[in-house]
């Protein structure tokens, strides 16, 4: 192995600093360095075996998975990527901290990747279309390759521009760490204090941030491969975009993907009464208590091209 480029690797792990604009052989392959503690996250939930479970680590991990889908979804996607409601800049940076906790890098990376992925929807430019790549690259490993790896800051000047944002982005790594820890001392002190719960601190680090964070990643990937592949088309968009209403299920409302696709500047994507969206109503929530403000509604004309495409169901309603 050529020792500098490992080196580079290895280094990566704790600085993403990676120039977006220079490419290298290989670029469209799985770094198998950079990527192994993506790997090896995989592998150590297979600890269970060995630490078991309990009803209380597999409460933790239920409702870290709950939180941190929400974060993905609110805050990640529907504020950074989309700008869908408005907040300060203290809590924009507390909704950025929060994203971070769900191992997925930071906000400012998944926000220039998701906008680049609406700009070539499906198209050869689209990094994790399942109709341009196989169905595992368009899913997870797409994540994997060099040419990924960057955050895309022309995408986002609208955020590069607070340095909090950028440091959190840069230091990815940061955020789950803390959380891991804090999954390790949890358990050990259940153990100690309330030995009846049957958890220790590897039980619920094992749970807690593991196992968690992987159901998490690809319950989160799904809507990258699985919402462009199953369900139905209420709007024609140029993409193959689909409304899964076992996806919404899933991912607390990312699953009516059409609906965003055809209108994404909107805060809900179940446009419907009957299309649950559980992030709207979190999102309902806090805009309630002040948190955020000015949540984007779904305009009356977009309604009305829904009912043109179901009076002539055979033409799928363009934009």
């Amino acid at each position: 192995m050529y020792i500098p480029g490992f080196v580079a690797s290895i280094s990566r792990w704790f600085n993403n600093e990676y120039d977006e604009h220079e490419k290298h052989e290989g670029d469209s392959k799985v770094d198998w360095v950079r990527c192994s503690p993506f790997f090896a996250m995989h592998l150590v939930c297979l600890a269970v075996i060995w630490v078991g479970w309990s009803p209380v680590a597999v409460g933790v991990a239920a409702f870290l998975y709950f939180v941190r889908m929400f974060a993905i979804t609110g805050f990640y996607h529907r504020y950074f990527s989309h700008k869908t409601f408005k907040t300060s800049r203290f809590m924009q940076f507390v909704l950025a901290f929060i994203g971070a906790s769900a191992v997925q890098r930071g906000a400012l990376w998944w926000a220039a990747h998701h906008r680049g992925h609406h700009a070539h929807s499906d198209e050869e430019d689209d990094v994790h279309s399942p109709h341009q790549h196989t169905f595992m690259w368009s899913h997870m490993l797409w994540i994997t390759s060099p040419e990924n790896f960057a955050t895309r800051t022309r995408a986002i000047p609208d955020l590069t521009k607070y340095p909090e944002l950028v440091f959190l982005d840069k230091h990815d790594w940061l955020v789950p760490v803390l959380l891991g820890f804090a999954m390790l001392f949890l358990g050990m002190g259940l153990n100690h204090y309330y030995p009846s719960l049957g958890t220790s601190g590897g039980q619920m680090l094992t749970w807690g941030f593991f196992i968690s964070s992987i159901v998490l990643f690809h319950a989160t990937c799904t809507i990258n491969s699985l919402s462009h592949l199953f369900g139905f088309k209420r709007f024609g968009t140029k993409d193959q975009s689909r409304n899964n209403l076992w996806l919404a299920f899933l991912t607390l409302g990312e699953g009516w993907h059409n609906n965003h696709h055809y209108y994404p500047a909107a805060t809900r994507q179940g446009f419907y009464w009957w299309e649950i969206d559980i992030t709207y109503y979190m999102l309902w929530c806090m805009a309630r208590l002040g948190l955020i403000w000015d949540l984007q509604p779904v305009p009356a004309r977009v309604y009305e091209k829904a009912k043109e495409f179901q009076k002539t169901p055979e033409k799928l309603v363009t934009k």
